[in-house]
């Protein structure tokens, strides 16, 4: 068990607001509510101190990826995104046939049930040929309720997302299915028109899967899934904050129409994230990664990013000037709530596991605590 610990003189951002000169209290694995005379104190004085980030869709890094990954390459890609902060990662894969996502998800639960990753997230392969993306078309299928049920049960009970084109057939029928196992419906990679999207929105789905990406734009006369998503309360949007995903315009568009609580910055990372240019596998496509972007070698459409959500961060607040609190909401409550993980983590509250970040003034990453661990020492440099 770490040691007790009081970290003091940050600028600590609360859901009740920010504090400064605020302290969290670190107590074994857990924040507290008080500490004795002679705990230890880290002056943090000049930094920020937020919750740890909470990511709910995330393909790999470190080189490593989710989709294909040995057990070792997996946690070495987890590893990776907590260096930068992300305390709490949902594994995604990628279009598969359906016995291989069966045995990755396997794999997967297994990881899970040890408290390494937060759960499994399936894109794919229940999605839309027109909108593909980086995914292999010769593998994608209808949204069949009976295979949707498969990956489900292979899982384990570890489940958190499936993201599917609900317009094709099975798809309203898959989303009810999804929801009745408390399954995140996510729509993405879609071809939905704005009435199929309602209708999807109404049969249970609750998340847009990196709003904008792979899906119809949005037209004054076909307002499609974007006007669908961005209206509908019950809806949280997916954000890819890299540069290259979205326009700065698009997403203040995003943060205007659905507010700070509907918005879950996620990654959409892929085996580069923390590891550099090259050329790499996400499931059986080829990518090339240049200056960071990251484009299928076969029609040059992007293939996922090489985000890693401190950066999201900087620029959320640098970049776009997005409240600081609007963005902690962004990268860490919303995305926890969604997971029904928010009695643990989140937010810095007493009782719950404590996992944080130090940033500096220019909020820049200095420090990374998972229960109670540093992962990196913001006294160490």
């Amino acid at each position: 068990m770490a040691p007790s610990k009081v970290l003091s003189g940050a600028r600590v951002v609360l859901p009740t607001g920010v504090v400064d000169g605020g302290r969290v209290i670190v107590d074994g694995t857990r924040i507290a509510g008080s500490a004795g005379e002679d705990t230890p104190v880290t002056d943090l004085s000049g930094h920020w101190l937020v919750p740890g980030f909470v990511d709910l869709h995330n393909h790999g890094g470190g080189g490593a990826s989710f989709t294909s990954g040995t057990v070792e390459e997996v946690l070495r890609g987890v590893h990776t995104h907590r260096l930068h902060g992300t305390t709490t990662v949902v594994a995604s894969t990628v279009t598969g046939d359906m016995d291989g996502l069966a045995q990755r998800a396997g794999l997967l639960s297994e990881l899970a049930e040890q408290g390494d990753i937060a759960g499994i997230h399936f894109e794919g392969p229940f999605i839309s040929p027109c909108r593909k993306g980086a995914h292999s078309e010769e593998l994608l299928r209808d949204p069949d309720p009976a295979e949707v049920r498969k990956l489900i049960d292979a899982a384990r009970g570890r489940a958190r997302m499936v993201t599917l084109a609900t317009e094709l057939p099975g798809g309203l029928d898959s989303v009810r299915l999804l929801a009745e196992h408390r399954v995140i419906a996510a729509i993405g990679h879609t071809d939905a028109t704005y009435e199929q999207t309602v209708e999807a929105i109404d049969a249970g789905a609750t998340v847009a899967t990196h709003l904008f990406n792979a899906m119809p734009p949005l037209g004054h006369r076909t307002p499609g899934p974007i006007t669908a998503l961005l209206e509908d309360e019950r809806i949280t949007v997916e954000l890819i904050n890299d540069g290259t995903h979205l326009h700065p315009a698009a997403l203040q568009l995003a943060f205007h129409h659905a507010g700070a609580d509907r918005v879950a910055f996620i990654t959409d990372a892929m085996d580069a994230a923390g590891f550099g240019d090259g050329r790499y596998l996400l499931g059986p496509l080829e990518v090339e990664v240049s200056e960071g972007v990251a484009r299928l070698v076969e029609g040059g459409s992007i293939a996922g990013s090489t985000l890693t959500l401190d950066r999201a961060f900087q620029r959320a607040v640098t970049v776009d000037r997005l409240p600081v609190e609007d963005v902690v909401a962004a990268l860490s409550a919303n995305p926890a709530r969604l997971l029904g993980a928010y009695d643990r983590v989140g937010s810095l509250e007493p009782g719950k596991d404590a996992d944080l970040v130090v940033l500096d003034a220019e909020f820049a990453l200095k420090g990374v605590m998972r229960r109670g661990e540093w992962v990196v020492d913001p006294q160490l440099g």
